[in-house]
């Protein structure tokens, strides 16, 4: 199986698409059936009951979104074998994904693609079972949150850097060399998480109901 990254685009100067995945190319959270698909249905829901206390906080924003996640990745992922981990990603990626995507946000996708534009998937949710999907999608590049991995290949369940999440995914993105300034640029998001990514495009679109729709003065 291979774990190499979507083709990278750096110097190019054709305009520039970046999409969310979650709820922006797929009907909602795709994290949680990837646990549930790696685990096993009652393993699922006994870590999922353990740890219900951090989802609660998080739902009362009284625990950050990063340390939510990395309580719920411990749980489900620690102690699994980082190659073990990708495997089963490119499975799910295979068989599950395709049941949860979203016609309107992969019609935009496609039209991109079509015209010869660069295509980047920006996402919260993990490489590994996003890498296999963006690459079978013709993705040009891929910017999303990461497991920390130990020296033996063992998932400690924390991230690997940080959470690809609102404001960290326009630093992502400004990490590489995209040259922005000299391209039109592109973005599609659901949530208010994904405004920060908005705001850099020319032409930011927010999911509204089932159609994208320019959003302006964000």
């Amino acid at each position: 199986m291979s774990q190499s990254a979507p083709h990278k685009i750096e110097n190019s100067r054709n305009p520039i698409a970046f999409f969310d995945f979650d709820g922006t190319l797929t009907t909602g959270d795709t994290l949680m059936p990837f646990l549930e698909f790696v685990v096993g249905k009652p393993r699922y829901y006994w870590h999922l009951l353990l740890v219900s206390p951090v989802l609660v906080g998080y739902l009362f924003k009284l625990i950050r979104n990063d340390v939510a996640k990395e309580a719920v990745l411990k749980r489900y992922l620690s102690r699994y074998q980082i190659e073990e981990v990708f495997a089963l990603g490119e499975t799910f990626s295979n068989e599950i994904l395709p049941t949860m995507l979203r016609s309107a946000g992969i019609a935009r996708l496609k039209w991109h693609q079509e015209q010869g534009h660069d295509c980047v998937l920006v996402s919260a949710s993990l490489d590994v079972y996003l890498r296999s999907w963006a690459m079978s999608m013709g993705f040009d590049d891929l910017i999303c949150t990461k497991l920390e991995v130990s020296s033996t290949g063992m998932v400690s369940g924390k991230i690997e850097g940080n959470n690809c999440y609102g404001i960290e995914k326009v630093k992502n993105i400004k990490n590489l060399n995209f040259m922005l300034n000299q391209r039109t640029v592109y973005a599609y998001g659901d949530t208010k998480g994904d405004y920060p990514m908005l705001k850099i495009a020319d032409y930011g679109y927010m999911l509204n109901k089932k159609c994208f729709v320019l959003i302006k003065g964000l």
